[in-house]
């Protein structure tokens, strides 16, 4: 624990201006972010007698090593500042919504040649026109088979879309009416997508005009006694009128508006948000988050707007926002949402009629929902501390394991030898600070020697950046904070800076990777109070030596075996065995089963691109596209090898030079080994009698009789 004195910034060092501040720990993470309209008032309040401060401002301060501050122009920049700084850094000491990318949109894709109507979750993406969120996808398709009669816009994926245009065939939908067939040239471009911008018209709350419409070509269809053309009118417009029913009118004024409303208590608050839009509610979403820091409803609400419209411009910041408590100061955050629209954004406090009964509405659902979080979450976070206060317990540690990090080894059979690493926080998986290795200190398979490197390799980094940012204790060697080597990236090349980077195949949901000097977390910067590996005697104790090759002797370890679910301590002859209703063993096995999940998905990766790797790859200065125009000319592989310098001259685009490298290249390579169905013994055999590799999923060689006896050889 700092000593915020120990930091303070010198009397008339700081700038009586506008800025933005950051607080850093001892490792150089930013931990909290803060603006002001006067940088020397707002952190004079930072150091003064702990006594005064509130109880999160004080902890704060007290982890915090150091302050830094950036000073700007203006109140409107600093606001700007502030949420990209909250966005990129993730200080733990900041109010954070809980992020709601799982809300599904209805999008249309006006980016394309013919837009598609769609359900969209995740980032919002340019140039497509969203319309929600919804509470469930359900009611998106039901909303767009309505309105299909009327605005009969391309629904079908790409593939789809492909298809039918090479077959001249329209899918089910062009047949029954619900799509104008752009795909069989049934509309042009020109008019689809005018249908494409009718229906987001429609969508975005101007309704009356194309009912007006439709009602004139009825009564126009019966006038000239056209009674087939008047009822598919008819039946049109009940279709449009079913679909506004299902966002009832709430204000008669046919407002634009978002309304946000706050409830909360000492330790959490909740936000709803209903986005009206031509008087009915076309949306509605909420986010819960901790109060870490000490904060006013009005710095609720002015998160909460920053989080809302930090990444929206245009139409999608609403012409009014009504919110149940002013920012204050409240004028620089009009000018941002103003900025961020492009005219004039009104931000109050609605005061009577339509929008404060409506107000009331939001905030019932706000309460309701803070109730319903801390209902779920009590249990949560009472069976999680549980669990932590189990394992010291057993393990005879000092305090609660806050940081637990798990390795495993997997393999197939000696190839493909890899390692992961994963990290759980208080609890709960930390993905962004998942890592994975390839082993390379040596070939074959040995999981003990496997476990020690990666463990090796692991800590040197960390004690690496120890040294790098002079956080060596007294005594400490430094000469044993060598980098490691091996580490990869996720395409399984080293990185260029010999760093760990994350698995980008793996949903990483937690953020980016993050940075060494800006406050970012460090790669390999932060140790574990407990280190758990897949295993038993043998893998602990090789863990162990890893760690006291290094001179770390405050990081406990244990394995956790399969067979019996024991855990095992380092130099014990005899297991720890937990209850079998034990919510720290269920904390461990979690832990254990995420590393072997981990592990052998980034295995089989591995194995994949081995198995679709050809002799081409290593001919030097021949790209993708000369091969596929090799293969395609002769057919395979195998058939090339047989071919003559003259005949691989033939190809379009290939060369003497470069055939007579290809020719070389293809006889010092060893022909691949036969596929054999391990069941009957058969080798599989191509059509010219030759042997062959087949396949059961895409780059996956058959080595065994079933798939589930070649899981049985993965490890």
């Amino acid at each position: 624990m700092a000593d915020p004195s120990s930091y303070r910034p010198r009397p008339g060092e700081i700038p009586d201006s506008p800025g933005v501040y950051r607080f850093r720990d001892e490792h150089r993470r930013v931990i909290y972010v803060g603006k002001a309209k006067s940088l020397r008032q707002r952190l004079a309040n930072y150091f003064q007698d702990l006594a005064n401060l509130h109880p999160r401002t004080r902890t704060m301060v007290t982890t915090a090593a150091s302050v830094e501050w950036t000073v700007v122009s203006t109140e409107v920049e600093a606001l700007q500042l502030e949420y990209s700084w909250i966005k990129e850094f993730d200080p733990r000491f900041n109010v954070k919504y809980r992020d709601d990318k799982s809300y599904p949109y209805l999008a249309v894709t006006m980016n394309e040649e013919f837009p598609r109507v769609q359900v969209m979750r995740g980032h919002k993406k340019k140039g497509v026109r969203y319309f929600g969120p919804y509470g469930h996808a359900w009611a998106i398709r039901d909303t767009v088979d309505l309105l299909l009669r009327v605005f009969p816009v391309r629904t079908c994926s790409a593939g789809v879309f492909k298809n039918a245009a090479r077959t001249g065939r329209p899918c089910l939908l062009g047949y029954i009416g619900k799509c104008s067939a752009p795909c069989v040239e049934r509309i042009s471009p020109e008019d689809h997508r005018e249908l494409a911008e009718e229906f987001c018209d429609f969508m975005a709350g101007r309704t009356g005009t194309y009912l007006r419409r439709l009602e004139r070509q009825m009564a126009d269809a019966a006038e000239e006694m056209e009674y087939e053309r008047a009822a598919r009118l008819r039946d049109d417009i009940g279709a449009l009128k079913k679909a506004m029913e299902k966002s009832a009118v709430v204000l008669a004024d046919a407002t634009d508006a978002d309304l946000i409303a706050v409830a909360e208590d000492e330790l959490e608050a909740a936000v709803q948000i209903f986005h009206v839009r031509g008087g009915r509610v076309r949306g509605q979403r909420g986010w819960v988050t901790d109060k870490v820091e000490e904060i006013t409803t009005g710095a609720l609400v002015e998160h909460a707007l920053q989080q809302l419209y930090g990444e929206e411009t245009g139409d999608a910041v609403p012409k009014e926002v009504l919110v149940p408590a002013l920012p204050d100061p409240v004028e620089p955050v009009q000018q941002w949402l103003t900025d961020r629209r492009g005219s004039g954004v009104s931000l109050r406090i609605p005061q009577r009629g339509d929008k404060k009964a409506l107000m009331a509405t939001v905030e019932r659902n706000a309460q309701q929902a803070l109730v319903l979080h801390k209902t779920k979450r009590a249990s949560d976070l009472t069976t999680r501390s549980r669990a932590l206060e189990e394992i010291a317990e057993a393990l005879d540690l000092d305090s609660a394991p806050l940081r637990i990090e798990c390795y495993d080894i997997s393999h197939l059979q000696g190839d493909d030898v890899v390692a992961s690493m994963v990290v759980f926080e208080d609890g709960l998986a930390r993905k962004s600070e998942y890592r994975r290795f390839q082993i390379k200190g040596f070939a074959g398979q040995d999981d003990v020697r496997s476990m020690h490197e990666v463990i090796t390799r692991r800590f040197r980094r960390y004690l690496a950046e120890k040294e790098r940012t002079g956080e060596w204790a007294d005594g400490q060697d430094a000469d044993t904070a060598g980098p490691g080597v091996g580490d990869v990236a996720s395409d399984g090349r080293p990185p260029a800076d010999g760093r760990v980077v994350p698995d980008d195949g793996e949903a990483l949901v937690d953020g980016p990777a993050l940075k060494d000097d800006d406050g970012r977390p460090k790669r390999f910067a932060y140790p574990p109070q407990l280190v758990v590996v897949d295993g038993g005697q043998p893998q602990v104790a090789a863990a162990q030596r890893a760690l006291d090759e290094l001179g770390i002797d405050d990081i406990a370890v244990c394995g956790l075996a399969k067979r019996l679910e024991e855990v095992w301590l380092p130099g014990d002859d005899d297991p720890v065995v937990l209850p079998r209703t034990s919510e720290g063993l269920y904390l461990l096995q979690r832990v254990r089963d995420e590393a072997h999940r981990f592990a052998i998905t980034y295995q089989r990766v591995k194995r994949a691109k081995r198995f679709r790797s050809s002799p081409l790859d290593d001919v030097p200065g021949l790209g993708e596209t000369r091969k596929q125009a090799l293969i395609k000319h002769f057919g395979s592989v195998k058939k090339l090898r047989a071919a003559t310098i003259d005949q691989i001259c033939e190809v379009p685009g290939i060369g003497r030079k470069t055939a007579e490298t290809v020719a070389v290249a293809l006889a010092r390579a060893t022909p691949a080994a036969p596929a054999v169905n391990t069941a009957t013994g058969e080798i599989m055999e191509d059509e010219d009698g030759a042997p062959e590799t087949t396949t059961d999923a895409p780059g996956e060689p058959v080595t065994a009789g079933t798939p589930d006896e070649r899981r049985g050889q993965e490890r």
